[in-house]
């Protein structure tokens, strides 16, 4: 769809109902409102819908409420999950008097991280090819108080289950770290991803393929081919919307949480990414891993300020209980061309110059992909201009390193308050071209401190009382 014209004949020829507005929040949750398909007009995509931008977290304070969403006619599809034929439109915020677009709106800083790519000509296009990872659970609870504290997530395919009483437990449940990939009957979300990924073929989403994950209790990742930044911020909420409604419709949950279980892998993000001059893909080279000189730039970019990027796109406490020294994550700030272990890696797969990209592998799925995107693409440009050389490749294992060597080898930040305090001290990059403000900045760390770091400080932790209580 490109023109309002174009929207509203598809809607008619839908027989929709209600057309739904959907647009995203500071930190990066989908909020939404539906009107009945009456009130789709054509002036609607200029002069946009009213509504209360106070009551939408990090956004504007009550005196100053009053905003406006925009459709985007490209983004008009049918929503798959709804009873009644429904038209869905992602929106623009706008201020609706001086109808620019609104800073804090993520999708508005990446409209503006693409266009700033263009300013620089650099190149026209980059690309992102995120790789989000999840966990499918049949119950969750949890709850927090004055005296107690508590969580607990179960699924039918945990390996804490091979004792239950399930009448009858007919077993077959992945071994901890071993659900990379038993067939059927281990297991046992075949047909549940494969849901997921036709709700979001219907959606328009162009998925390269589905498969069980590393840990158990039906862990999974559904690849999307890579898009354009907007139109991949796009498809991972599409993505994340369509995973949770399947998982609902067979009477589990799906969680986007990175370290949801103990003792068994997290979910992460990996994000592939390379930048294209028309036809021309300017990371492919004949230097290290295929690489050109420019790509091995923007990596030095991206490793540079990964610990300030950290803080969006790894912007969960929780975050850092994957990302810990030692184990299988990537927290390794260098880069290699097989080495999983390190933070960007060139993969190998293909020795077409259309498929070189650079995998950055920190990140994880509970980020605000607008923003993380942005933020990893302002990094790569800001090594681009500067020529940052990413040093020596770490072909090594890291866990065969010397303490010695080992040292020599920068690490992601330990907690949320650490990457915050790295975003504070490094940012200067992102404000190139205006794409993020000093605004947006101070907002995203004052938010996340105020409403996640402090409140998690004043929370004794249910294992201090086995750690301490006999003090």
């Amino acid at each position: 769809m490109s023109t309002a014209k174009d929207v509203i004949k598809l809607a008619k020829e839908q027989k929709t109902v209600a057309v739904d507005f959907k647009f995203l929040d500071f930190l990066g949750t989908w909020q939404h409102f539906t009107t009945p398909m009456s009130e789709l007009e054509d002036d609607v995509f200029e002069s946009g819908l009213g509504f209360d931008g106070s009551s939408i977290r990090g956004w504007q304070p009550i005196h100053a409420s009053d905003m406006l969403v925009i459709p985007d006619p490209s983004t008009a599809v049918m929503d798959p999950f709804t009873a009644y034929p429904t038209l869905s439109l992602i929106c623009d915020i706008a201020d609706p008097i001086t109808k620019e677009d609104y800073s804090r709106d993520p999708r508005a800083v990446a409209r503006k991280a693409e266009g700033y790519l263009k300013s620089t000509g650099i190149g026209d296009t980059v690309y992102f090819g995120p790789e989000p990872e999840f966990f499918i659970f049949d119950d969750v609870r949890f709850d927090q108080n004055e005296h107690e504290a508590f969580y607990h997530v179960d699924s039918t395919e945990g390996r804490w289950n091979t004792g239950r009483d399930e009448a009858p437990n007919l077993a077959y449940k992945p071994r901890y770290k071993e659900g990379y990939f038993p067939v059927a009957p281990t297991d046992s979300m075949m047909d549940i991803r494969q849901e997921m990924v036709v709700a979001m073929e219907k959606v328009g989403l162009h998925v390269e393929k589905q498969h069980h994950e590393v840990a158990t209790a039906g862990q999974a990742e559904i690849d999307l081919r890579y898009l354009s930044l907007v139109k991949m911020g796009d498809a991972l909420m599409w993505y994340k919307y369509c995973v949770k409604n399947v998982a609902r419709r067979h009477g589990k949950t799906a969680t986007f949480m990175p370290k949801p279980i103990f003792g068994d892998n997290g979910s992460g993000m990996h994000v592939h990414q390379s930048i294209w001059k028309g036809d021309k893909p300017l990371f492919a080279g004949d230097g290290y891993g295929g690489f050109s000189e420019l790509g091995m730039h923007y990596i030095g970019g991206i490793l540079k300020h990964a610990r300030a990027i950290c803080a969006f796109s790894n912007p969960t406490s929780n975050s850092y209980r994957r990302l810990v020294p030692g184990f299988e994550a990537p927290v390794n700030l260098a880069y290699s061309s097989r080495n999983r272990s390190a933070a960007c890696r060139i993969p190998m797969y293909s020795p077409s110059p259309k498929a070189k990209r650079v995998e950055v592998r920190f990140p994880d799925a509970s980020c605000n992909g607008y923003l993380a995107f942005a933020a990893m693409l302002m990094a790569g440009l800001d090594g681009i201009e500067k020529r940052i050389d990413p040093g020596d490749p770490l072909d090594k294992d890291i866990y065969a390193l010397t303490p010695e060597e080992l040292a020599d080898v920068p690490s992601v930040p330990g907690s949320l308050e650490d990457a915050l305090e790295c975003l504070a001290k490094d940012h200067e990059f992102l404000l190139k071209g205006d794409v993020f403000t000093e605004d947006v900045v101070e907002t995203w760390i004052e938010y996340k401190r105020t409403n996640e770091v402090d409140p998690l400080r004043l929370r004794p932790h249910p294992y201090e009382f086995a750690l301490y209580y006999d003090v």
